[in-house]
Protein backbone atom coordinates (compact mmCIF):
# COMPACT_ATOMS: atom_id res chain seq x y z
CA UNK A 1 0.00 0.00 0.00
CA UNK A 2 2.80 2.13 0.86
CA UNK A 3 4.04 2.91 -2.90
CA UNK A 4 0.49 2.68 -4.26
CA UNK A 5 -0.40 6.52 -5.79
CA UNK A 6 -2.08 8.70 -3.99
CA UNK A 7 -5.19 10.34 -4.90
CA UNK A 8 -4.39 14.04 -6.04
CA UNK A 9 -7.44 16.48 -4.93
CA UNK A 10 -6.75 19.53 -6.99
CA UNK A 11 -9.25 22.78 -5.61
CA UNK A 12 -9.26 25.28 -8.48
CA UNK A 13 -9.08 28.90 -7.10
CA UNK A 14 -6.81 32.65 -6.88
CA UNK A 15 -4.12 32.80 -4.26
CA UNK A 16 -5.06 35.65 -1.80
CA UNK A 17 -7.48 37.61 0.22
CA UNK A 18 -9.01 39.62 -2.22
CA UNK A 19 -10.50 36.27 -3.68
CA UNK A 20 -11.07 34.06 -1.03
CA UNK A 21 -14.95 34.06 -1.04
CA UNK A 22 -15.20 34.88 -4.90
CA UNK A 23 -17.13 32.05 -7.14
CA UNK A 24 -14.02 31.17 -8.95
CA UNK A 25 -12.63 29.43 -5.78
CA UNK A 26 -15.27 27.23 -4.76
CA UNK A 27 -12.87 24.74 -5.62
CA UNK A 28 -10.33 25.67 -2.76
CA UNK A 29 -13.54 26.00 -0.10
CA UNK A 30 -14.66 22.63 -1.03
CA UNK A 31 -10.71 21.32 -0.59
CA UNK A 32 -10.61 23.36 2.66
CA UNK A 33 -14.22 22.22 3.61
CA UNK A 34 -13.26 18.25 2.52
CA UNK A 35 -9.77 18.69 4.53
CA UNK A 36 -11.43 20.27 7.52
CA UNK A 37 -13.65 16.93 7.60
CA UNK A 38 -10.87 14.42 7.17
CA UNK A 39 -8.63 15.86 10.20
CA UNK A 40 -9.21 18.35 12.49
CA UNK A 41 -6.57 20.73 12.03
CA UNK A 42 -4.83 19.83 8.59
CA UNK A 43 -1.18 20.77 8.18
CA UNK A 44 -0.58 22.80 4.94
CA UNK A 45 2.64 23.48 3.37
CA UNK A 46 4.21 24.96 0.62
CA UNK A 47 5.16 22.93 -2.78
CA UNK A 48 5.09 22.39 -6.42
CA UNK A 49 3.40 26.57 -6.31
CA UNK A 50 0.79 25.11 -4.19
CA UNK A 51 -0.57 25.18 -0.83
CA UNK A 52 -0.80 21.20 -0.01
CA UNK A 53 -1.79 19.01 2.58
CA UNK A 54 -1.52 14.86 3.01
CA UNK A 55 -4.42 12.94 4.44
CA UNK A 56 -5.42 9.47 4.46
CA UNK A 57 -9.24 8.58 3.47
CA UNK A 58 -10.22 5.22 4.85
CA UNK A 59 -7.70 3.15 3.16
CA UNK A 60 -6.32 5.86 0.15
CA UNK A 61 -3.89 8.78 0.80
CA UNK A 62 -4.78 12.05 -0.41
CA UNK A 63 -2.87 14.88 -1.69
CA UNK A 64 -4.58 17.54 -1.17
CA UNK A 65 -3.35 20.69 -3.43
CA UNK A 66 -4.34 24.50 -3.75
CA UNK A 67 -2.18 25.81 -6.72
CA UNK A 68 -1.08 29.56 -5.95
CA UNK A 69 -0.38 30.26 -9.72
CA UNK A 70 -3.65 31.62 -10.04
CA UNK A 71 -6.60 29.97 -12.06
CA UNK A 72 -5.39 30.25 -15.82
CA UNK A 73 -1.95 28.57 -14.57
CA UNK A 74 -2.80 25.89 -12.96
CA UNK A 75 -1.26 23.50 -14.53
CA UNK A 76 1.71 24.67 -13.28
CA UNK A 77 1.13 23.32 -10.31
CA UNK A 78 -0.95 20.20 -10.79
CA UNK A 79 1.36 18.56 -13.47
CA UNK A 80 4.50 18.74 -11.64
CA UNK A 81 3.04 17.45 -8.26
CA UNK A 82 1.41 14.63 -10.52
CA UNK A 83 4.41 13.64 -11.80
CA UNK A 84 6.28 13.52 -8.61
CA UNK A 85 3.41 11.62 -6.96
CA UNK A 86 3.38 9.65 -10.01
CA UNK A 87 -0.36 9.87 -9.76
CA UNK A 88 -1.93 8.83 -12.85
CA UNK A 89 -4.72 10.99 -14.64
CA UNK A 90 -7.51 8.63 -13.43
CA UNK A 91 -6.41 9.60 -9.85
CA UNK A 92 -6.31 13.30 -9.97
CA UNK A 93 -9.50 14.62 -8.95
CA UNK A 94 -10.43 18.60 -9.85
CA UNK A 95 -13.14 20.57 -8.24
CA UNK A 96 -13.97 23.74 -10.08
CA UNK A 97 -16.49 26.30 -10.64
CA UNK A 98 -19.10 25.86 -13.40
CA UNK A 99 -20.81 28.53 -15.04
CA UNK A 100 -22.51 26.49 -17.13
CA UNK A 101 -24.53 25.07 -13.72
CA UNK A 102 -26.97 27.28 -11.71
CA UNK A 103 -25.86 28.13 -7.99
CA UNK A 104 -25.88 24.99 -6.39
CA UNK A 105 -25.74 21.76 -9.13
CA UNK A 106 -22.83 19.39 -8.45
CA UNK A 107 -22.14 17.22 -10.85
CA UNK A 108 -19.01 14.33 -11.10
CA UNK A 109 -17.18 13.99 -14.14
CA UNK A 110 -14.66 11.50 -15.87
CA UNK A 111 -12.58 13.11 -18.20
CA UNK A 112 -13.24 15.56 -21.04
CA UNK A 113 -12.41 19.43 -22.33
CA UNK A 114 -11.95 22.73 -20.94
CA UNK A 115 -15.43 23.41 -21.60
CA UNK A 116 -13.92 27.05 -21.62
CA UNK A 117 -12.61 26.88 -18.14
CA UNK A 118 -9.34 28.28 -18.18
CA UNK A 119 -7.55 26.41 -15.01
CA UNK A 120 -9.28 23.38 -16.58
CA UNK A 121 -7.37 24.32 -19.84
CA UNK A 122 -4.37 25.07 -18.58
CA UNK A 123 -4.27 21.62 -16.81
CA UNK A 124 -5.21 19.64 -19.95
CA UNK A 125 -2.69 21.55 -22.11
CA UNK A 126 0.60 20.86 -19.63
CA UNK A 127 -0.72 17.18 -18.72
CA UNK A 128 -1.36 16.58 -22.45
CA UNK A 129 -4.41 14.10 -21.00
CA UNK A 130 -8.20 14.39 -20.42
CA UNK A 131 -8.74 11.75 -18.34
CA UNK A 132 -9.11 13.14 -14.86
CA UNK A 133 -12.01 13.03 -12.76
CA UNK A 134 -14.22 16.49 -12.13
CA UNK A 135 -16.06 17.60 -9.63
CA UNK A 136 -17.93 20.52 -11.14
CA UNK A 137 -19.78 23.07 -8.48
CA UNK A 138 -22.42 25.34 -10.09
CA UNK A 139 -22.02 29.36 -9.66
CA UNK A 140 -24.36 30.41 -12.20
CA UNK A 141 -24.13 32.29 -14.84
CA UNK A 142 -24.51 36.10 -15.06
CA UNK A 143 -27.77 37.85 -16.66
CA UNK A 144 -26.33 41.06 -17.19
CA UNK A 145 -22.43 41.49 -17.93
CA UNK A 146 -19.11 39.81 -17.82
CA UNK A 147 -18.78 36.35 -16.95
CA UNK A 148 -15.04 37.08 -16.20
CA UNK A 149 -16.97 39.42 -13.83
CA UNK A 150 -18.90 37.74 -12.05
CA UNK A 151 -16.98 34.45 -11.14
CA UNK A 152 -14.49 36.98 -9.34
CA UNK A 153 -17.12 38.37 -7.40
CA UNK A 154 -18.10 37.42 -4.14
CA UNK A 155 -21.47 35.16 -3.34
CA UNK A 156 -24.39 37.57 -2.26
CA UNK A 157 -25.24 36.79 1.68
CA UNK A 158 -28.62 35.81 -0.08
CA UNK A 159 -26.36 32.63 -1.62
CA UNK A 160 -25.13 31.56 1.27
CA UNK A 161 -27.31 29.18 2.39
CA UNK A 162 -27.32 27.47 -0.98
CA UNK A 163 -23.32 27.75 -1.00
CA UNK A 164 -22.69 26.30 1.81
CA UNK A 165 -24.76 22.92 0.94
CA UNK A 166 -22.88 22.28 -2.33
CA UNK A 167 -19.85 22.49 -0.04
CA UNK A 168 -21.51 20.21 2.19
CA UNK A 169 -22.74 17.61 -0.99
CA UNK A 170 -19.01 18.24 -2.13
CA UNK A 171 -17.39 16.83 0.83
CA UNK A 172 -19.47 13.97 0.40
CA UNK A 173 -18.53 13.87 -3.57
CA UNK A 174 -15.46 14.11 -2.75
CA UNK A 175 -15.28 10.92 0.11
CA UNK A 176 -17.44 9.02 -2.34
CA UNK A 177 -15.16 9.58 -5.20
CA UNK A 178 -11.49 8.26 -3.33
CA UNK A 179 -13.33 5.75 -1.20
CA UNK A 180 -16.06 4.15 -3.61
CA UNK A 181 -14.77 5.42 -7.24
CA UNK A 182 -16.15 7.88 -10.19
CA UNK A 183 -18.63 5.17 -10.96
CA UNK A 184 -20.69 5.12 -7.60
CA UNK A 185 -20.30 9.03 -6.99
CA UNK A 186 -21.28 9.68 -10.67
CA UNK A 187 -24.89 7.37 -9.76
CA UNK A 188 -24.97 9.26 -6.28
CA UNK A 189 -24.06 12.95 -7.21
CA UNK A 190 -25.25 13.38 -10.92
CA UNK A 191 -28.88 14.48 -10.20
CA UNK A 192 -30.58 17.24 -11.95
Amino acid sequence: MADQAPWLLVGLGNPGARYARTRHNIGFMAVDAWCEQATTSPSWSEKWKAQVATLGAGSARVVALKPQTFMNRSGQSVVPAAQFLRVPPAQILVVHDEVDFPLGRLAVKKGGGHGGHNGLRDILQLLGNGDFLRIRLGVGRPVHGEVADHVLSDFLPDERVVVDELLARAVKAITCVTREGVVTAMNKFNTT
